[in-house]
């Protein structure tokens, strides 16, 4: 069973609780008491206890709420925007129906965004790098039709400050995902956080740091499902194409 299919069942086999948790009990039917749980913000502040999937669960249902929040930010949800989640998730035919049901109760909650936010950056307290990928995979769903809007930047750069990254780690996660705002070509600088002026041994040392904090392994040891690898691949192409341009660039 992948991930997606583990999503429901999962909130019995761990105590989610809080907003998330209402989320998923609304839609699985258990006896959530979900006023209460987003009023107070409630939850589940550790995994002490649980085995790998309590993670890999709350990941996952921090992304279907997030992005079903995010995809309606600039005040419309477009197919695209639903068709582009099903695709890059690579959610299986059979367990479609349950990612559209926690989508849908998502999309129609009155609660904003924000309780479910630091939630997810309480869980994930002392790993920002899962913490990284769910904003990236943020990103996806906000450019699936091919424009960013102003309340989507807006909601992903509070999302970011929920999560604890200040603005100039924002910046370099917004460069990675994005490129270089109104540039033909990205800024390898930004992409990897990191000053022009910087020397070539702090260049490498940033880049090493990159590579280690986003490895698959280890992105999957803290939380980051299998089903979500790929988008961390694709961000570590980027990354190494902006330290491969730098090299070039300094001979």
């Amino acid at each position: 069973m992948s991930i997606w299919g583990k999503v429901i069942g999962g909130v019995a086999g761990f105590a989610l609780g809080g907003p998330l948790g209402a989320i998923i009990g609304a839609v699985a039917g258990h006896a959530v008491d979900k006023v209460k749980a987003q009023e107070s913000g409630a939850g589940s502040s550790s995994f002490a206890g649980h085995g790998p999937d309590a993670r890999q669960v709350a990941f996952t249902t921090a992304v279907i709420v997030l992005s079903a929040k995010m995809a309606k930010a600039d005040g419309q949800v477009t197919a695209d925007e639903i068709a582009t989640f099903k695709r890059i998730f690579q959610i299986p035919d059979d367990e479609q129906q349950v990612v559209a049901k926690i989508w849908g109760k998502a999309k129609s909650d009155a609660t904003g965004y924000e309780p479910y936010a630091h939630q997810i950056a309480s869980l994930f307290a002392n790993d920002p790098q899962v913490l990284e990928e769910l904003l990236g995979a943020l990103f996806h769903i906000a450019k699936a039709d091919g424009v960013m809007h102003s309340e989507e930047t807006k909601m992903l750069a509070n999302i970011a400050m929920i999560f604890g990254f200040d603005q100039s780690a924002f910046e370099r996660i917004k460069h990675i995902h994005l490129g270089t705002e109104g540039a033909e070509e990205n800024d390898p600088y930004e992409i990897l956080g990191i000053a022009r002026s910087a020397s070539d041994d702090e260049i490498k040392a940033k880049y090493r740091a990159l590579t280690r904090e986003n490895h698959p392994d280890i992105l999957m040891a803290k939380g980051v499902p299998q089903e979500f690898i790929d988008l961390a691949n694709e961000k570590m192409a980027v990354i190494n194409a902006a330290y491969d341009k730098i090299e070039k660039e300094r001979g």
